[in-house]
């Protein structure tokens, strides 16, 4: 366990400027507070789901963050400032994600079924940006601030708007020379 608070302190002095020390982190930042609460109620939740629920719900009202135990959440994921910040049951989030305030990785079906969205490794996602459903987003793509996004996102790509579409070049692939003009 603590080498991962560790780590992942580490990691939001390097995605934060603003961040001066490991002290201020660890002390400051809800946004891995949230992630480290969520640690404690996964681990609870197959066992003593109404126990994992109630620390998760403790959790949001120390952080503003509502991670729900049944996620799966993985290493180095950071939250910048937090507030407003909503992942699902059946949500998953790789390694290496970064996440804006009022971010919601929401469901959209009533049904007991895989219903949230799965955030490959790598992604970042802007402030107040919604995701709706069982949909996929790819390998380190950025999702734009505001974006809603109810369909899968190809890796290496950036998606703004409502609803959201690709925008830019694909990061993977080179641009196409130019054609000469003599």
């Amino acid at each position: 366990m603590f080498d991962r608070v560790r780590e992942d302190v580490r990691t939001m002095r390097e995605r934060d400027p603003a961040a001066r020390s490991t002290l201020e982190v660890l002390l400051c930042y809800p946004g891995l507070h949230a992630v480290w609460g969520h640690l404690l109620a996964h681990a609870l939740w197959p066992r003593t789901p109404l126990l994992a629920r109630l620390l998760s719900q403790f959790v949001r009202l120390l952080t503003g963050v509502e991670i729900h135990p049944g996620a799966d959440v993985g290493r180095r994921v950071t939250i910048d400032h937090g507030a407003g910040v909503v992942v699902g049951e059946t949500a998953e989030i790789g390694d290496d994600v970064h996440l804006y305030h009022g971010v919601t990785l929401g469901g959209d079906s009533p049904e007991p079924v895989k219903r949230h969205p799965t955030v490959r490794d790598g992604v970042t996602i802007g402030a107040n940006a919604t995701l709706l459903g069982d949909i996929e987003i790819g390998e380190n793509a950025r999702v734009g601030a505001g974006a809603v996004v109810t369909k899968d996102v190809p890796a290496d790509v950036t998606v703004a708007g409502i609803p959201a579409k690709q925008v830019g070049e694909e990061s993977s692939v080179e641009a196409e020379p130019s054609p000469s003009v003599e």
